[in-house]
């Protein structure tokens, strides 16, 4: 408390591990906002999407004040966080990011960075995850003014029920930005990609990881936005539930 004031409380995490530049960057550009609280998993956790560790104990260590190393995954950072080590003060807002690398379109189903603001947001806690849509420069600041801006307007107005915002920002300068605009969940098309090899010993092993190779050119998509030099703002659901194929399917002959 400060004057009767409650400062907020703002959780940080990532995919990219606690080292990763994008989180220390994000971590001092969200200061001024609140007090801020960095849990992040000890190493890089890219592509893990929403797996819990439960059949393995988590060790927490703290790095430095306010920076805490968890050996485990994203939303492993968050449950420990809400519910061990920042439990006595929770966190008012979750940010996740910076992450080195958009999360657009299909992204989000492995996305780890989005995966910590799906936990945020199933303990009922307004929840953004935030990318630098990386080409070249890496203008993390970018993203971390972004993140603020943002963050800003959600202490402010919350966020609707079960929502949270998936974010990404083109990699330029801020005053290069063409705006903010909300967006839809755009089509990413990959080259279906498993590389085959044999190791000194004989064994065969395999590589997963097809290339992008660019994204349908929906209108209105987070993809057509971040090409234009916006910003990218998604609100994603936790609701998965596709209503548009329930009456179809409530027509099938479903055994008695």
């Amino acid at each position: 408390m400060n004057n009767g004031v409650k400062i907020p409380q703002i959780l940080v995490s990532n995919d990219d591990g606690i080292n990763a530049f994008g989180i220390r960057v994000l971590a001092d550009y969200l200061r001024p906002l609140g007090q801020v609280t960095v849990v992040a998993p000890d190493r890089e956790q890219s592509a893990c999407s929403h797996s819990l560790t439960l059949r393995n104990p988590l060790r927490v260590d703290m790095v430095e004040e306010g920076f805490y190393a968890v050996d485990g995954t994203p939303t492993d950072c968050i449950n420990l966080a809400v519910n061990a080590i920042m439990k006595k003060n929770p966190p008012d807002l979750v940010v996740s990011g910076i992450n080195k690398g958009g999360n657009l379109g299909d992204d989000i189903t492995y996305s780890g960075t989005v995966a910590a603001a799906f936990e945020g947001t199933l303990l009922h806690i307004p929840s953004i995850a935030v990318s630098l849509v990386v080409e070249r420069e890496h203008h993390f600041e970018t993203a971390a003014r972004t993140a603020r801006e943002i963050a800003a307007l959600i202490l402010r107005r919350g966020l609707p029920a079960d929502t949270l915002l998936n974010i990404n920002v083109p990699d330029c300068p801020w005053e290069k930005l063409a705006g903010f605009q909300v967006t839809i969940q755009g089509k990413r098309i990959y080259s279906d990609s498993v590389a085959e090899n044999v190791d000194p010993r004989g064994r065969k092993y395999y590589w997963i990881g097809g290339d992008i190779m660019g994204g349908e050119q929906i209108e209105n998509s987070d993809l057509v936005a971040v090409q234009n030099g916006h910003v990218s703002i998604t609100p994603l659901h936790l609701d998965l539930t596709n209503y548009r194929a329930l009456e179809t399917l409530r027509q099938w002959d479903w055994p008695r």
